[in-house]
């Protein structure tokens, strides 16, 4: 949800080597289908050429590579089409397998084939293995138990509210999933710029535990915790920071401020930065405004506002 790093570029590289590969292998079969079948000397042990065929099995490379291009510029939030992109290859590459285990296939002709058969699936799976390990995947197509069980982890007794919506009828959970990406939605702000004015947001909805929620993502962006404990304390630094924190409680308490601080920081940093600033308070506020129609919310007083 934030900016690029080295861990999306990888990710996004080994995708789109894949769909690269499964465009170049496709269009090749698609235009000269007699042509391919005579530059590829393996498959010709799997029988005659049959252009109709090749044609066939080329426009599911394209599709495939159609389908890993639009992930490839978006791995983390396009996850599954990246999965469902790598699916027929690797459905594919396992009959390969299962024809040289049940001796079908001889073992050289195998080898063979095996890079240009194997290699483009096992890169889109190191790709998300990737995306995975490192928490990048947007939760938007993550089955439900282990989105929860994640989220439980993350934010200890602060899924009651999302046990509901998992158990709401009428696809509510898959919906609310695509939502919440966007509260948290940073490329050119500042962390600690950012997480002030989610936190001053925050705050005014008096919900201590989506506070203190707030105040551990800021923390997991490496905000420092003095300045977060200030943050929560409604005491944050002086400059800038100060500034972004009001500005997420007047856009928060809809006062007039708002125009005045959005036009200072918008002049100092750009008019990107206001826009995620003003986007993550505006949205970070549904959290708490379900928890109180749920009748789960729990005051800032009677919560410890401390990490």
């Amino acid at each position: 949800m934030n900016k690029p790093d080295i861990y999306d570029r990888i990710a996004q590289i080994l995708i789109a080597v894949s769909a690269l590969l499964a465009l170049l292998n496709g269009g090749f079969m698609l235009w000269d289908p007699f042509g391919w079948y005579q530059a590829l000397p393996t498959v010709k042990f799997t029988g005659p050429p049959n252009q109709h065929f090749i044609r066939d099995i080329g426009l599911a490379y394209l599709t495939c590579a159609t389908v890993l291009t639009w992930a490839a510029v978006y791995p983390s939030g396009r996850w599954m089409a990246a999965f469902a992109g790598g699916l027929w290859l690797s459905l594919h590459g396992g009959l390969h397998v299962w024809e040289v285990a049940t001796g079908v296939c001889a073992p050289n002709v195998f080898w063979r084939d095996a890079p240009g058969v194997l290699g483009p699936p096992l890169l889109i799976w190191i790709a998300l293995g990737l995306l995975f390990g490192m928490q990048k995947i947007v939760p938007a197509g993550v089955p439900k138990r282990i989105f929860l069980a994640i989220s439980e982890k993350m934010t200890a007794g602060e899924s009651d509210y999302l046990r509901e919506v998992a158990a709401a009828p009428g696809h509510a959970f898959e919906k609310f999933a695509h939502f919440m990406p966007a509260s948290m939605h940073r490329h050119a702000a500042p962390a600690d710029l950012f997480h002030m004015t989610r936190i001053g947001a925050t705050l005014v909805e008096d919900c201590g535990p989506c506070a203190i929620t707030a105040a551990n993502w800021a923390l997991e962006q490496r905000v420092s915790k003095d300045v977060v404990n200030l943050a929560l304390a409604s005491d944050p630094p002086h400059g800038d920071l100060k500034a972004a924190f009001d500005f997420g409680q007047a856009i928060a308490t809809q006062s007039a401020e708002a125009f005045t601080l959005g036009d200072t920081i918008e002049a100092k940093f750009g008019r990107s930065v206001r826009f995620e600033l003003a986007m993550t308070a505006a949205i970070v506020r549904s959290y708490p405004a379900m928890k109180r129609g749920l009748g789960l919310t729990r005051s800032c007083s009677v919560t410890k506002l401390h990490v």
